[in-house]
């Protein structure tokens, strides 16, 4: 992917978000709705996740070490992988803790701070200019993924891609502009039919949106953490590649693994043409590494091993 692209939506999600969240603490501090306060998690969370994400870039930029030969790719996976914790318990499970607090106070019968509150109106024009920057964020994010996506669905793209900044970007503005609809349901409603529950429901909705992300997210980048193999069209191409290099009779068998989102390890036992010269076979592999680097530059570590075709 667009190292930069990623950078960009990573860089606009992070401004809109912190800007946010300020507007989002004052709302509460003045009307102590509920909603507020969740959906102001929920903007600390992603300016937090978004920090992640470009540490976890800039951890990948790395020199290999000899404790780490490969180098430090995987990073931005294990940052995702913290951005779906971070989602799930400082955003989901805080929400659903609100949610719960506030139904307590109502069950109790203490009085709606939000409809005793002359600041009745700050919420709603808070969360109308969240909305709008927010927008922004999320148009940015969708218009860096579409060379990428090409054909795909958004469905696919996510669970496809290898790098995982502009799918966890995607998915963390998506569930913003949704958390908002929540929230302003939630408030608008209660400030309509001054029925407290309502706030209750938009701070319920915002926790369980946000774990069901969290445990998208977890999911995706788990199998990143594993190690994933190339896609098929990689693959496709490199196999066509080392099989067309000179002197290579077909690939007996190939193996690959992401060490990183842009850089792919190539494991094959390739058939030569039978000979005696070890200069021979030596010259040969080195035609089918140019092959494949020529093919594919997200190659980044290349590993033959030559054997006489046996027609197996």
């Amino acid at each position: 992917m667009s190292t930069q692209g990623g950078n960009k939506a990573i860089v606009a999600a992070l401004a809109a978000n912190a800007f946010i969240a300020v507007t989002k603490f004052g709302a509460w501090a003045l009307t102590g709705a509920a909603s507020m306060l969740a959906e102001d998690v929920h903007s600390v969370a992603d300016t937090s996740n978004q920090l992640l994400l470009l540490r976890g870039g800039a951890v990948a930029k790395r020199e290999a070490t000899q404790e780490h030969p490969f180098g430090y790719g995987r990073a931005p996976f294990i940052s995702a992988f913290l951005v779906s914790v971070i989602l799930f318990s400082l955003g989901g499970l805080f929400a659903l803790y609100e949610a719960f607090h506030k139904y307590e106070e109502i069950a109790s019968g203490h009085p709606n701070e939000l409809l005793e509150s002359q600041w009745w109106w700050v919420p709603i024009a808070v969360l109308g200019f969240a909305v709008i920057a927010e927008g922004f964020s999320f148009r940015t994010a969708i218009r860096e993924s579409l060379p990428l996506k090409g054909t795909k669905s958004w469905a696919q793209f996510i669970r496809s891609a290898k790098s995982p900044d502009l799918p966890v970007i995607l998915l963390e503005d998506f569930a913003a502009l949704l958390g908002l609809v929540f929230a302003l349901m939630g408030v608008g409603m209660t400030l309509l039919t001054h029925i407290g529950l309502w706030d209750v429901a938009g701070t319920g909705l915002i926790g369980v949106l946000l774990i069901l992300v969290a445990i998208t997210l977890a999911m995706e980048t788990r199998s990143l953490l594993l190690g994933e193999a190339a896609t098929p069209e990689a693959i496709e191409g490199i196999t066509v590649a080392l099989a067309g290099a000179e002197g290579v009779l077909r690939v007996i068998h190939l193996k690959t693994l992401h060490l990183g989102p842009s850089e792919i390890l190539v494991a094959a036992k390739i058939a030569v043409e039978p000979t005696e010269s070890a200069a021979r076979v030596a010259q040969v592999i080195d035609n089918a590494e140019a092959a494949v680097r020529a093919t594919n530059s997200e190659v980044t570590a290349l590993y033959l091993e030559p054997d006489i075709d046996r027609g197996v």
